[in-house]
């Protein structure tokens, strides 16, 4: 484990590796047909809002475990892999909401400003492989270098979202709901090795 404040040798080669198992991870392009799918009927003003609220909120819960991330887990006295299990498991049930076309997501959407917290910032985003990414680079790269990758990804995350209008025009609704389908199958399978990776760890 390198030293959390120090600034490694190989400093850009250790933030490009970090910044790019953190964008695979989250696959920001990856959530396009969910995010709008769920922001759908929104005016552009709140879907927006609806952006920022997700990335601020994936960015806070990355940040948190970055700094504190295994001093959460003590304190609750749970491991990364105990985790893995149970972001394992509330991501299967998206996955299985999702591909029955979101409608209790899309009617929270409609009622809340804070709209797709729950399944895009977490734990699509968010989730437990990002956590566990982010914990493998502040033990492997430092604090300095996990920072920065996560504001570059959360960044990038930003401007794909922003972008997700001229995307859907290119896909169109037919096309947006298929991908959405086949997206939620591997969000669905994505889940379950998370389950087995954890379970496997545990026992």
């Amino acid at each position: 484990m390198v030293e959390l404040l120090s600034i490694p040798a190989d400093f850009f080669q250790q933030l490009l590796k970090s910044t790019i198992a953190l964008l695979v991870v989250l696959d920001p392009l990856g959530i396009v047909p969910i995010y709008i799918a769920i922001t759908e009927k929104m005016e552009s003003k709140k879907r927006l809002e609806a952006s920022k609220t997700i990335v601020i909120t994936a960015a806070g819960l990355l940040f948190a475990f970055a700094i504190a991330g295994t001093q959460i887990f003590a304190i609750f006295g749970i491991t990364i892999y105990g985790f893995m299990v149970a972001g394992g498991v509330l991501l299967f049930i998206v996955a299985v909401e999702l591909l029955k076309g979101g409608r209790s997501f899309m009617a929270t959407a409609e009622e809340s400003e804070h709209a797709g917290i729950v399944p895009l910032a977490f734990p699509l985003l968010a989730g437990p492989g990002a956590i566990t990414a982010v914990i493998i680079a502040l033990e492997t790269s430092g604090l300095v270098v996990t920072i920065i990758a996560i504001l570059a990804v959360i960044a990038i995350t930003y401007a794909i979202l922003n972008y997700a209008d001229k995307i859907y025009r290119i896909l169109g609704k037919r096309g947006s709901l298929i991908v959405s389908r086949v997206f939620a199958v591997f969000v669905a399978a994505i889940a379950v090795q998370y389950i087995v990776q954890g379970v496997k760890a545990l026992f």
